[in-house]
């Protein structure tokens, strides 16, 4: 379980009359294994959202509890532990394009633990395999198109076997094929592992298509949240309306 506890993140802005809120007293509970959707405008907070899980982005006040520790104030070795614990997927890929394919799911081993091992390697193998891609193994990340590129990501991620994936508008940047491949590769990976996903879009296309859970956040608050079939069936918030399109422009 993932609880997220009254967190607020304040950023230092340059020529603004004091810190900017982009985070305020966000509460929100991740279920182990579910697939959760956290949806918005552009600007809404969704990816400090997202960076705060992991600890990319400290909260300003309130807590991250994970299976009921508080994670917030870790550091160190504890720090560097726990992110092995939560994977994270990005728009742009994130592969070190002056590497294989293989190095660049390796890249976790070598970060964690100093060296790659041939067990390691091994593994990396079966995650290729595993999302279709062991024949690209030795190509390059320039050699792939966009989907290619997102399934080594996610090879990349399920590495060191986290517990948590954080996809952060992972589909936004491939065409709608490419998109449902890798929703369908994201869907399978959860059913299979129990992994659970947390998913950062703009899109109720996605959440739709895989999420069984979703957040709304607007001006970095939560306006709504609920099942996805409750919250698109009765959208309460101005802001969820806006993103499914149930709004009168004319009125």
């Amino acid at each position: 379980m993932i609880s997220i506890k009254h967190v607020c993140k304040s950023f230092a802005v340059p020529r603004a009359d004091g810190p900017v809120e982009a985070l305020s007293d966000i509460s929100i509970d991740i279920a182990d294994g579910d697939i959760f959707g956290v949806i918005g405008m552009s600007g809404a907070g969704k990816s400090t959202l997202v960076r705060t899980i992991n600890l990319l982005e400290r909260p300003t006040s309130g807590a991250i509890e994970v299976d009921g520790r508080d994670v917030t104030a870790l550091s160190g070795k504890e720090l560097r532990a726990y992110r092995r614990r939560v994977a994270m997927i990005f728009q742009n890929f994130g592969l070190l394009a002056q590497k294989t394919v293989l190095d660049n799911v390796c890249f976790p081993f070598l970060a964690a633990f100093g060296k790659v091992t041939a067990e390691n390697r091994a593994r990396a193998l079966e995650l290729l395999d595993r999302v279709g891609l062991a024949e690209k193994a030795q190509s390059y990340p320039g050699q792939l198109s966009g989907g290619q590129k997102q399934r080594v990501a996610i090879a990349r991620a399920l590495a060191c076997e986290p517990e948590v994936i954080l996809c952060d508008e992972a589909t936004s940047a491939l065409d709608p094929k490419s998109t449902n491949t890798i929703l369908k590769l994201l869907r399978d990976i959860n059913r299979e592992t129990g992994v659970t996903l947390v998913v950062i879009t703009h899109s109720m296309d996605v959440v739709e298509k895989i999420c069984n859970n979703v957040a709304v956040l607007d001006q970095g608050r939560v306006v709504e949240q609920g099942s996805v079939s409750k919250v698109f069936a009765r959208p309460q918030a101005e802001a969820t309306r806006v993103l499914l399109g149930k709004v009168d422009w004319d009125a």
